[in-house]
């Protein structure tokens, strides 16, 4: 093991020693439960997602905004631009109007050490060991990344599973999404479709994309039963990575905000010499 600044460093991830942070407060004044209750866990396991007011206080979600802000303006690496996906509502070009608006802002974690501190709040990271087991892992491979959704330039985002191109031993990832400001349909907020996570689709109900097809007749039922997600800013929507999601592209004058990381549970590796391993991880429950 060597050592990164004074945190002890290793291929399998960073430890992070020390006690957690206290809980978080919500502007109120009032202590934050740093669990889900037995009802809460139990929607999750139905329907693969669950939010959770007020998770974040507002100290960070005004540290990692202004942290946002500055990169979006000075375009700090790496950054990943709309232009570059084309999906639908997207510049053509980085040369044509728009082409160097941000969809993600890239690596998030090591954009200031108040995304550590986010990570090893109780209120997150209890809830995550009840989803996941004791000892958490957030692999730094997939989303750990700010997203945003701006005006005018941003794009629609279909109908979707986040394990499509990730490669870990077993589907059983957890995200984290938290939002930096009001999310809704109207400004590009997310859609969910409760219970996606446990059924059983055929590859021909994908497109080549891997994104859910909406043309096709059988996919109509499950999509008719979608749910809007609408956010304040602190909230945090837990999902499964098999839990079908999609959003539209921005149509208010101001940009939408959000923080996501995905986690793991400790005997779900991925799987060798896949993108998935190509990055080190961070242990965040090293003595459990």
């Amino acid at each position: 093991m060597t050592a990164v600044g004074n945190l002890p460093f290793s291929n399998r991830g960073r430890q992070w020693p020390g006690p957690l942070p206290p809980p978080a407060a919500s502007p109120e004044g009032w202590i934050v439960s740093d669990r889900f209750t037995a009802d809460e866990l139990s929607r999750f396991q139905q329907d693969g997602y669950f939010i959770a007011r007020g998770l974040a206080d507002t100290d960070t979600v005004r540290l990692i905004r202004e942290i946002t802000l500055e990169h979006l303006r000075r375009e700090i690496p790496p950054v990943e631009f709309e232009a570059e996906l084309h999906y639908p509502g997207a510049p053509a070009s980085l040369d044509a109007q728009g082409g160097r608006t941000i969809r993600r802002l890239k690596q998030a974690h090591s954009r200031g050490y108040v995304f550590t501190e986010w990570l090893l709040r109780p209120a997150l990271l209890h809830r995550l060991q009840q989803l996941l087991g004791p000892r958490v892992v957030c692999p730094l491979a997939h989303h750990n990344c700010i997203m945003t959704k701006q005006p005018r330039f941003s794009s629609d985002t279909g109908w979707h599973q986040d394990i499509r191109y990730w490669s870990f031993h077993r589907h059983e990832l957890v995200n984290a999404w938290l939002a930096l400001g009001e999310e809704r349909a109207e400004n590009g907020g997310l859609w969910v479709i409760p219970g996606s996570h446990r059924q059983t689709f055929r590859a021909e109900q994908f497109d080549a994309a891997k994104f859910f097809r909406e043309d096709l007749p059988e996919n109509q039922p499950l999509l008719g039963s979608r749910v809007e997600v609408v956010l304040a800013p602190g909230d945090v929507l837990f999902f499964h990575c098999l839990t079908l999601h999609a959003a539209s592209r921005n149509l208010t004058s101001e940009p939408k905000l959000s923080v996501v990381f995905t986690f793991r549970g400790d005997g779900n590796a991925p799987v060798a010499g896949s993108r998935s391993a190509a990055s080190p991880e961070l242990v965040l429950t090293p003595g459990a």
